[in-house]
């Protein structure tokens, strides 16, 4: 092949060829061979991509608790804290809140119960989760190590504990483009109560283009902001303007062919136009039965926002959305007081819209390809902070989630914390272990999804022992590790 064929063909292989030469830049670096430039601009786009491995997952939808849920209150039931409720805690603790903290041991009031044929004991505070108790994998030995709500979080959505870098969403999207060219790829669907401590950098798309950041849908009417075009633009006569600038900007393109923002810019125009269609008819669910607004709580006050926000992620997903974020309002689970009333407060508006939107995915054959998360950026301890207002302070050392669909085990526990829900000790997940996980169902391979940028070769483990959780997968992968 000569070198103009090769470039002619490499231009027009869009991101299969910035892959190969990303790949590339990535062996080199690893030789020590200085990287090579591109031999021609290399396009992204959303069209679907095809993975590196089998994928046992084509979508996700994370319902993420900002704040950290008290797992030892929900998930992870320790007869040790009840025996010696109101006692010293004899060993060492890592608070955030030092000034109101304590070693008094405190059980919750709340009773334990045993759900499914699985056996899965879950507190009373959710019920419907224990409905689901059956289609579910329980992992209840999370750790990211680091108390702080940001970097637990950052740790969690980025992959590192630092701020500027790609969030999960992007990769997945990044590797795999979309199954709806009308659709956003990666949707955020924020809670009316506000955003998650960290904002925007929960979706950010760090250092990847920028059409790999996710789509924020508004928690209220209208869910997107100047959707419908203007009564005098409306038809055919935003047809013609539209094909004008297409034009326009397709000119303007080719002597900048190497500004990846501007190819973004064009992209993110295309899709507003598709989207003023696709989109009004996928968050319109007044279509939907009286029995699905049922099951997700939309009958009631309690569950009625949550419940709608769950449901729009299921009619997102069944378009072909790849990735669906739903959160939580700030702080909502972060209870260093008040955790009598606030955690059942948190448990009722999620607890039901949680397990129906797992319900509605199976009755719909779409749980096998959907993977499901729930669960916070960390737990909470088993001692008293604030005994005026009884609360618990922050653990990242041990706690819990739960994940659904998309190739993950059914019925099952995994893991342990020890016997006061402090420490995770028995198969032991680190953040960078989920998200290797994670990207194998989806067959990508952590280290051939990579990105080239000034700063070095990036990607979502960056050199971290993210080791693939094999205990929680249906289909184990051939060859142990990544």
């Amino acid at each position: 092949m000569s070198v103009s064929s090769r470039r002619h063909f490499l231009a027009q292989q869009g991101i299969a060829g910035a892959t190969l030469w990303i790949a590339g830049i990535a062996a080199q670096q690893v030789l020590g061979e200085p990287p090579k430039p591109a031999l021609q601009p290399i396009q992204y786009d959303m069209k679907p991509k095809t993975p590196h491995l089998a994928p046992q997952a084509k979508a996700m939808i994370s319902m993420f608790m900002q704040g950290g849920p008290s797992h030892m209150d929900l998930f992870d039931r320790k007869p040790e804290i009840e025996k010696r409720n109101g006692e010293n805690y004899s060993g060492e603790l890592k608070y955030d809140n030092a000034a109101e903290s304590s070693a008094k041991i405190w059980a919750g009031p709340w009773k334990w119960q045993h759900y499914g044929q699985c056996g899965m004991e879950l507190s009373e505070l959710v019920p419907h989760l224990g409905s689901i108790a059956d289609d579910i994998t329980l992992i209840r030995s999370m750790h990211t190590g680091v108390n702080n709500h940001g970097q637990s979080i950052y740790a969690l959505h980025h992959g590192r504990i630092t701020e500027g870098r790609p969030v999960l969403g992007s990769w997945i999207t990044y590797g795999l483009g979309s199954e709806s060219q009308q659709l956003p790829a990666f949707v955020v669907l924020t809670d009316p109560g506000g955003l998650p401590v960290l904002g925007t950098d929960c979706w950010s798309n760090g250092w990847l283009p920028s059409m790999y950041q996710g789509t924020v849908i508004r928690p209220q009417e209208p869910r997107i902001l100047n959707l419908n075009p203007p009564p005098h633009l409306a038809g055919r006569s935003q047809k013609a303007y539209l094909e004008l600038l297409k034009q326009l900007n397709a000119e303007h393109l080719s002597n900048r062919a190497y500004e990846i923002d501007l190819q973004s810019r064009m992209a993110s125009y295309e899709l507003a136009e598709a989207m003023q269609t696709a989109a009004r008819e996928a968050l319109d669910i007044s279509k939907e039965t009286e029995e699905t607004h049922k099951m997700y709580g939309l009958d009631q006050d309690a569950t009625r926002e949550y419940g709608t926000r769950c449901l729009i992620a299921r009619r997102l997903v069944e378009r072909g959305v790849r990735f669906v974020q739903i959160y939580t309002s700030t702080q909502q689970w972060d209870h260093h007081g008040n955790i009598k009333d606030a955690l059942p407060g948190a448990c009722k508006k999620t607890d039901q819209p949680s397990a129906a939107l797992v319900k509605d995915l199976k009755q719909r054959g779409l749980l096998d390809s959907t993977l499901v998360h729930w669960g916070g950026e960390m737990g909470r301890l088993p001692v008293v902070q604030n005994e005026k207002n009884i609360g618990r302070d922050h653990n990242t050392y041990g706690f819990s989630t739960w994940l659904a669909g998309g190739g993950v085990k059914q019925g099952l526990i995994y893991g342990q914390t020890d016997d006061f829900g402090y420490q995770a000790v028995t198969d032991i997940v680190h953040h960078y272990d989920y998200h290797a996980t994670l990207m194998y169902l989806f067959g990508l391979e952590p280290s051939k999804l990579v990105f080239a940028r000034p700063g070095g070769v990036g990607s979502l483990l960056d050199g971290q022992p993210g080791k693939i959780v094999e205990g929680i997968l249906k289909k184990p992968p051939a060859v142990a590790g990544t």
